[in-house]
């Protein structure tokens, strides 16, 4: 059980984990809206690239972008461990596609350390550092610059 006191801890990062493709990745749980299971995503004409299509949430459509296609990885066939995780990127609100969610994690900050210079073929431009964990190691995203610049301003015009 979580005390007001462990939420506002600044040595204390909060962190959902997530799978895509072999490795696993964290955001810092505050970034984070909601996840939710995997829904019928209607593809749009012209789309950009790097969008999978939009959802209905509630009324409001939404993009949704497939991080195993936004880092190069093969695609995978859906099931039932498949989530979108659901935020605010740029003042818009938009989904990303992962393969499974695997927790929400507390761990300290001087656990974290910066991110390699090169990792694995993900832009380390995005990667805010890596946790070492005894058991594995967890990629931290800075979901903000996921996109680049162009990317982001695509994904601003697109939809409604």
């Amino acid at each position: 059980m979580q005390t007001s006191a462990d939420q506002r801890d600044p040595e204390i990062l909060q962190l959902v984990t997530f799978h895509v493709g072999q490795e696993e990745f964290g955001v810092d749980i505050l970034d984070v809206r909601e996840i939710n299971r995997l829904m019928d995503i209607t593809r749009v004409p012209h789309a950009p690239e790097f969008v999978e299509g939009v959802i209905n949430l509630r009324g409001q459509v939404i993009p949704v972008v497939d991080l195993r296609r936004r880092f190069g990885l093969e695609a995978a066939g859906r099931d039932k461990n498949n989530r979108i995780v659901v935020l605010e990127l740029g003042g818009k609100v938009v989904g990303f596609l992962v393969d499974s969610v695997s927790e929400v994690l507390r761990v300290s900050k001087t656990l974290v350390e910066p991110p390699p210079a090169i990792a694995g073929g993900i832009d380390t431009d995005y990667i805010r550092g890596v946790v070492k964990l005894e058991d594995r190691l967890l990629v931290l995203l800075d979901l903000q610059r996921l996109l680049n610049r162009g990317e982001a301003k695509e994904l601003q015009e697109f939809g409604p």
